[in-house]
């Protein structure tokens, strides 16, 4: 099928007002890295599935809309009549296909490219060593004074819901491609807030494991790590973001409206609560971490102390089988009858007495 006939099917889709998940792991429903290719005219969808260059030379012609162009996971060869036809800067082409970036934002001319690291949570009925916990995608906006590309990587953080949102508050959608760049800032910090607190909910029982009356043996030293190794690919995620929206919340960027800066504000504030929290939860993990090597430490001792108080006890009746298994002719007490049981009763009482000693002193 050809790309004017793809686009078409999704026009059609898109008219049936069905949300749209992509999260599965083929890159399109269309067969191709185009997943969709909307007219926007004062905020309002416009009716038919033109071709790409046919779309953005009728908003070119009549002002007053944009275009905004789908992609998920497209090849070099797929996003080369692309970046052609919106006069991409190469720099950011690369990028945007290889998709192994760190959240930023860069200014090419009149075009804005921009980096967001999509996070997900990964359901698991119990937590392991080898548990996936977050898994992470990304999202490449190029926003121009016309247009909106969003390239997308990964399983999940498809954009079909949030476009119908959009679509649903025309007033917003008619302050032009910034809005659609705010939306997807939004609707990717919102997420970091969610997964935040589905991976709390992971240390909590963790650290309840571990404060258990069987801590040091319940909890296990792997699920700890693979945990904070987990929590610290959130954070990769994250934390280069604030730098980005800080820009956009507090400077005037070309390509971006000045009355959205105060919704870019309001997801950097959502942001910074992220990061507490993160920071906060990867201190908390530390505690833990150090808590259970601690109870392991402790256990280990006790079982030390133990071992040392019964190899204590067993030295009494070694020592003196060992003196009298010498078999010398002149021993004390050799011939005696009563030599046998009261040297068993000596070892019997002696062997009560440091056992009593380490019990009262807690080794036993």
């Amino acid at each position: 099928m050809s790309v004017v006939g793809n686009l078409r099917k999704v026009a059609r889709l898109g008219r049936s007002r069905r949300r749209v998940d992509l999260s599965h792991p083929a890159r399109s429903p269309l067969g191709s890295a185009v997943v969709n290719c909307v007219v926007y005219q004062d905020g309002v969808r416009r009716d038919g599935a033109p071709a790409v260059e046919d779309a953005v030379r009728q908003v070119r012609k009549q002002g007053g809309g944009f275009v905004w162009l789908g992609l998920h996971e497209p090849t070099v060869e797929e996003f080369a009549g692309v970046a052609e036809l919106f006069d991409l800067h190469e720099l950011a082409v690369e990028d945007a296909v290889h998709a192994q970036q760190r959240p930023k934002l860069e200014q090419y001319g009149d075009v804005l490219f921009s980096v967001f690291k999509t996070v997900t949570y990964v359901e698991h009925e119990q937590l392991t060593a080898t548990s996936e916990v977050v898994d992470t995608g990304s999202i490449m906006v190029f926003t121009g004074p016309d247009f909106v590309v969003t390239v997308r990587h990964g399983r999940h953080g498809s954009l079909g819901p949030l476009r119908e949102d959009l679509e649903a508050d025309p007033e917003q959608l008619a302050k032009g491609p910034s809005a659609v760049l705010h939306a997807i800032a939004d609707h990717v910090v919102d997420d970091y807030l969610a997964v935040a607190d589905a991976v709390q909910n992971d240390i909590d029982v963790v650290e309840t494991l571990v404060f258990a009356p069987q801590g040091a043996a319940s909890a296990e030293a792997g699920r700890i790590y693979q945990l904070k190794r987990e929590l610290l690919e959130f954070k990769r995620a994250v934390v280069p973001l604030g730098r980005p929206l800080y820009v956009l919340s507090t400077r005037a960027v070309r390509s971006v409206e000045p009355e959205i800066q105060a919704y870019f504000r309001d997801v950097a504030d959502h942001l910074a609560r992220v990061t507490e929290q993160i920071t906060a939860l990867d201190a908390l993990i530390d505690s833990i971490l150090q808590a259970h090597l601690a109870q392991v430490t402790v256990a280990q001792n006790e079982d030390m102390r133990k071992i040392t108080a019964w190899a204590a006890i067993i030295a009494v009746p070694t020592m003196v089988c060992g003196v009298y298994g010498m078999n010398f002719d002149h021993m004390p007490e050799l011939r005696w009858r009563f030599g046998y049981p009261l040297a068993l009763g000596l070892i019997a009482a002696a062997c009560f007495v440091i056992h009593r000693g380490f019990k009262r002193n807690g080794w036993l």
